[in-house]
């Protein structure tokens, strides 16, 4: 069974007080728990991060009933993993059957067993950790650990369009290692991959910060998002991450630049994304970046000196 330590977190969705206290006590033993004695209140804790594990539904309720709140749910693609488990005392078959049609993974009537009910609560707890490690997995580079394009392109969509929502600053940097492929040919693929590695996470690691993402874009190249990011700060986190490239003093005794390797950055910022809503910031970022290697490379080059 699962230790408080492990904090999974439930979300309690039932307008009977007693229904509530009988679910808590048979739950706080194992997990967290919050509660929510209607459908609106409920979407509203969906709204806030860390979002819960799990979801236990009442149907009948007043107003929004239990059906449209999964519903509503399932089609929010910030929610629709989160596992939707109706616990109510419908328990007529075409009752469930509709359950399942609105996206619940599993129906329990009432009155419930304790044990098979935490049993099956335990069991889809443990399905959404695997799913939710597998879904890590699949968006982290598997030779430098760090985020993949794949998850970079899902971010940049998201923050992108959140951006322009709310009008709010968005910086970009592109990063490519210099001379990588001399690099490899002279120190072999397997040197390379490792070079590769402590690059990555002296850029992740320079540019940590929560709202900001660092991938490998491709290959030895590397980009880091930063919503709400002004130019000024963004230019500091590049400062931050060549300065860090280059104390690894990595030997490259094929650059034309330098002894050790070293990157070039390309830095971008949008001020007014709703009213550039037309533009890529990856190919203003890209531009300058094209820009710092043609001025000799191990440099930032800012857009908006471009």
């Amino acid at each position: 069974m699962q230790t408080k330590e492990e904090y999974s977190k439930i979300l309690i969705v039932d307008d009977e007080k007693i229904n509530i206290d009988v679910l808590v006590n048979l739950l706080k033993p194992y997990y967290r728990t919050i509660i929510a004695k209607n459908g609106v209140r409920a979407l509203e804790r969906l709204k806030n991060d860390p979002l819960p594990d799990l979801v236990l539904l009442d149907i009948m309720m007043p107003g929004m009933d239990g059906y449209e709140v999964c519903s509503r749910i399932k089609d929010n693609p910030a929610t629709r993993d989160i596992p939707v488990i109706f616990i109510t005392g419908k328990n007529e078959e075409n009752d469930e059957a509709r359950g399942f049609l609105v996206g619940a993974v599993d129906y329990i009537t009432k009155p419930f067993s304790p044990l098979i009910a935490l049993s099956r609560v335990k069991t889809h707890i443990e399905l959404k950790r695997r799913g939710d490690m597998l879904e890590r997995l699949a968006g982290l580079d598997g030779l430098t650990g760090i985020p993949n394009r794949r998850q970079f392109d899902q971010f940049l969509d998201a923050e992108w369009k959140r951006s322009l929502r709310y009008e709010s600053n968005f910086s970009i940097i592109v990063m490519d290692i210099d001379f990588f492929k001399l690099y490899n040919d002279h120190y072999g693929h397997t040197q390379g991959d490792e070079c590769l590695k402590k690059v990555a996470h002296s850029i992740f690691n320079s540019a940590l910060r929560t709202e900001n993402l660092t991938a490998r874009y491709g290959g030895e190249e590397f980009a880091c998002i930063m919503p709400e990011t002004e130019n000024e700060d963004a230019l500091k986190i590049a400062s931050q991450i060549i300065e860090s490239v280059r104390s690894l003093k990595i030997d490259h005794a094929q650059s034309k630049i330098s002894n050790h390797v070293t990157i070039s950055l390309g830095l971008a910022t949008v001020d007014h994304p709703l009213k550039d809503n037309n533009i890529d910031p990856v190919a203003l970022a890209d531009k300058a970046l094209y820009q710092a290697k043609q001025k000799g490379r191990n440099q930032i080059v800012n857009f908006n000196e471009v």
